[in-house]
Formats: structure tokens, sequence, C-alpha cells
């Protein structure tokens, strides 16, 4: 049985997920809860976003998607397509896959992913170029809770299971 993948974004009201190279949504607290849900775990992301990191996150596998057969970066695994990220994911026998960004490897990943653990940022903002993917239709809510951070932006922590058949 292969393990389960999760994709784990925060998204404003219109789906906004970035600007650019950046985040469009910082709240501490979901950074940290970032860390605990991702931390010993292999997570996916695009080169973009890796970039916009800057580094590879620490106690996990961090597995970059490119298209560049010449891209390389020290303590990162390189994978030419999101299929051999997953086949490499499945192979190191982990029982969860974390699919991190961005907008492009997201909707990309969408129909491989069992589970979505998003942030409802309940903002908009106007700057977002990237958004993330539709998803309403094949997933439903089974897990919410809600949140106010420091300066009373208010979010939810959503879990959304693939709806069955």
């Amino acid at each position: 049985m292969s393990a389960p993948v999760i994709l784990i974004a925060a998204i404003g009201r219109n789906r906004e997920l970035g600007k650019g190279a950046d985040l469009v949504w910082r709240i501490s607290d979901d950074l940290k809860r970032f860390k605990e849900l991702t931390s010993g775990f292999p997570i996916i992301m695009g080169r973009k976003t890796f970039e916009s990191i800057g580094k590879p996150l620490p106690k996990r596998i961090n597995i970059v998607v490119t298209r560049d057969l010449n891209w390389s970066h020290a303590g990162v695994v390189v994978a030419h397509s999101l299929e051999k990220a997953f086949s490499y994911s499945h192979e190191l026998g982990n029982n969860k896959i974390f699919v991190i960004g961005g907008g492009e490897i997201y909707k990309e990943a969408l129909p491989f992913v069992d589970t979505l653990e998003l942030t409802l940022v309940d903002a908009e903002n106007p700057y977002a170029d990237i958004f993330f993917p539709e998803f309403e239709k094949e997933f439903e809510e089974t897990k919410r809770e809600e949140r106010t951070d420091e300066s009373g932006l208010a979010y939810a922590w959503v879990t959304y299971k693939k709806r069955n058949g």
C-alpha cells in the first residue's frame, strides 16, 4: 500500500497563495504547524518554491521537481517529474508524503492527493498572482479549528479528505 499524499497550504478567500516568489500569508502559528506536520516526512516542491525558501528544510527529505536537467542543490533530491518525486517518496517507505507548493505543483498533484491540510485565511490579497487550484468538488471537510493571530487576522486550520467515488 502506498503512502497517503497530503497537500499543505495557506490560502485566502480567493485561494491566494503567493506573489512572485513570496507567500502572501505569513502566520507564525501556521508556520509552526507546518513544521510539526511535515517534520520527519518527505516534502515535494517545485524549484521556484525551493528557491524562495533558499535552503533544504531540516528534518525532512526535500524533493524538488524541475524540468531543468542541469539543476541541482546540496541537500535535496531532484526529480524531473512529479511522478518520479512520488515514486522516490514511496520507495522510502514513509507513511506520509507532503506536497508543499507552489501553484503549478499543487495543480498537477491534486489528482493524487488523499488529504488537504489547508489554512483558510479570512482575508483577500489583491496583489497575489499565484492561486491554489479549485478542489471543492473532489474533497470534503472533515475537521476545522478556528484561530486568530496576534494581529486579529482570522483563519482556520481545515482538513479535507478526498470524496469516495
